[in-house]
């Protein structure tokens, strides 16, 4: 059975690190430089129930989630609390560079940040679909982690926490147009992925029956090998739909072919469809059509 350590707090971390107490309870920006990883490390995962934004040098090999990964200088990973993260190879001090920021969920409460952080989908990402920055975009970033260490390291006051939040918050903000911009420079590779998820989608909802749901976001990511979010990031920024508005559409356009083009009873069409219950097939197109599926094929 694999190894598993549970990391609640950022104390838990400096402790589990062999650092000294933290400056902070709530907040920690470690230099990779510091970092050691003995053999006994290697392949142990650490669940933490903490953010973590890394941005790591070439060769700082990890595996997190479904992927094993070794990062190319200047890679930006974001983790999300409960996410599993794994040394894959023994490392000594000095001979990384880099930065990791861990942040405790606690840390926001009661801030406009805590209302919008499951917005930055990219904390949900793989590791492979990790951010690479330019020289420039590295800058950037360096210099407001530099800023957040310089607030969370002086004597605390009450506006300290705001201040740290708002810098961090600049940093989500700041990562998300790098995603933006990589998602321009990827486009051609990324309508290939539309095609791929198109063409799974369509199989998928050929093969349903009785017996099978309609597909899920998680069923289609995992056949092209992406993480839920980014596949619906990519058909966004690609269709302007997310990857449910994607589905139901092409649900919504089955079922009219389905109500038009054939004699099959309601229920028979639901069940056809992957719904487990006709008054569940209704709920849904009812909502997508602003009637019910009755209606709608006798008003056509």
């Amino acid at each position: 059975m694999d190894t598993i350590i549970h990391v609640n707090s950022i104390l838990q971390l400096h402790e589990m690190l062999n650092f000294e107490k933290p400056e902070h309870p709530l907040i920690t920006i470690i230099n990779v430089c510091d970092l050691e990883v003995k053999q006994e490390m290697v392949g142990v995962k650490v669940v933490t129930n903490l953010y973590c934004i890394a941005l790591k040098d070439e060769h700082c090999g990890m595996e997190y989630g479904r992927t094993s990964y070794d990062f190319e200088k200047g890679t930006l990973l974001f983790t999300a609390p409960l996410q599993a993260l794994t040394a894959t190879k023994t490392l000594n001090k000095n001979e990384e560079e880099g930065w990791l920021l861990f942040f405790h969920p606690d840390l926001l409460l009661k801030s406009s940040l805590a209302q919008k952080i499951n917005q930055y989908t990219f904390f949900e990402y793989e590791a492979n679909e990790a951010l690479h920055l330019s020289n420039e975009e590295r800058g950037t970033l360096n210099n407001i982690i530099s800023k957040i260490q310089d607030e969370y390291t002086r004597k605390m006051d009450r506006h300290s926490r705001s201040l740290i939040i708002s810098k961090l918050e600049s940093l989500l903000n700041y990562s998300l147009r790098f995603y933006e911009r990589q998602f321009i420079t990827r486009s051609s590779a990324h309508k290939s992925i539309v095609v791929m998820f198109e063409s799974i989608l369509n199989t998928s909802l050929e093969e349903t029956n009785l017996s099978k749901e309609f597909p899920s976001i998680k069923y289609l990511a995992e056949k092209i090998n992406l993480s839920p979010n980014y596949l619906s990031d990519i058909l966004r920024k690609e269709t302007g739909y997310s990857a449910k508005d994607y589905i139901n559409n092409l649900v919504i356009k089955r079922a009219k072919e389905k109500l038009m083009g054939t004699n099959d009873s309601i229920s028979e069409i639901a069940f056809s469809l992957g719904f487990n219950y006709p008054h569940y097939f209704t709920r849904f197109f009812k909502s997508k059509i602003g009637m019910t599926p009755s209606r709608y094929r006798k008003g056509n």
